[in-house]
């Protein structure tokens, strides 16, 4: 599963890449593996040429068993008992007039739909996109709003999609954590936020001095540090390159100037050296979440190590 680990990590790069380069003045808020595992439903059915390129544009082999990573992946995220709620749903809504594969392959007698809900615990459910667009699209959106809680009521706005729909992936998550080190309420204040060399602004900003795992990459002239949720089963990992330095130079493929960013992440944070550390980081209200996705804000943190 570590070559998905390594794909997955390209892969998520290169959509923030590409995300930059669309709205480079705008915040960017993403999940890679909600991407990554929805085109890997789309690479369960797929072969030859179109195969061969989802699988070069996730930057994964095609001779290794990706859906079989990806099944250990889904669980090992999705399992119960955790300090944390982290929940993915995937699914696929397909025309009920259309034949869909009735299997991958010659020397397989799984079908398409007995193979992803093995690989990726979802369904294809059929639905009438041609007759009933409008119906078809409420039931989509209370799927997703059931399995998520409520907290994504429509996953498909208005004309979203048409009488010529034939196959819909719809794929959401969902995570709520507490943080293992709480941030106390009273350590709000306002601080600079510096945007760029030439502009910053006043945000208000928490902060507090506590042991984390954290490092100075020089030769990158970058912060890393992790910060653990409760139960230090899933982590913040912050890359916080210095002043003067451009953030556009680690989303290069081959950066003259330093490493990549995913260079800069270690493989094992336990290499990390563990020091007080003072964090200071935006105090994100309940209602600045709302347009997140959509507008533009200040957001950023600083890091320095305690004495």
């Amino acid at each position: 599963m570590n070559s998905l680990f390594e794909a997955n990590g390209t892969f998520a790069i290169q959509v923030l890449k590409m995300l930059c380069e669309d709205k480079p003045s705008q915040n960017v808020f993403f999940s890679p593996l909600s991407i990554s595992s929805a085109l890997g439903m789309f690479l369960l059915g797929a072969k030859g040429n179109t195969k061969v390129q989802i699988a070069r544009a996730m930057s994964l082999k095609i001779q290794e068993d990706i859906h079989k990573g990806f099944q250990m992946l889904l669980t090992q995220v999705n399992k119960p008992g955790s300090k944390y709620l982290l929940r993915t749903a995937n699914r696929l809504f397909g025309e009920k007039t259309c034949d869909f594969l009735l299997h991958l392959n010659f020397f397989s007698p799984k079908t398409f739909k007995e193979s992803c809900l093995q690989s990726y615990d979802t369904e294809l459910e059929l639905l009438s996109f041609a007759r009933a667009i409008e119906k078809s699209r409420k039931h989509i959106n209370c799927w997703v709003s059931k399995e998520m809680k409520g907290k994504i009521p429509e996953v498909l706005p208005k004309n979203s999609i048409d009488e010529q729909a034939r196959l819909v992936l719809v794929n959401a998550i969902y995570f709520k954590g507490t943080w293992d080190e709480p941030f106390n309420k009273s350590c709000v204040c306002k601080m600079p936020f510096i945007i760029n060399k030439e502009e910053s602004r006043p945000v208000e900003m928490m902060w507090q001095k506590a042991n984390f795992n954290y490092i100075y990459i020089s030769e990158a002239q970058t912060q890393v540090l992790e910060l653990p949720y409760a139960g230090k089963e899933l982590s913040m990992i912050i890359l916080l390159p210095d002043e003067d330095m451009d953030l556009r130079v680690y989303l290069q493929p081959k950066s003259p100037n330093g490493p990549t960013l995913s260079s800069l992440l270690p493989c094992d944070m336990i290499l990390i050296e563990r020091e007080p550390t003072v964090l200071s980081m935006v105090a994100v209200h309940r209602d600045d979440l709302k347009g997140l996705c959509e507008q533009s804000s200040s957001h950023g943190l600083s890091l320095c190590p305690g004495p």
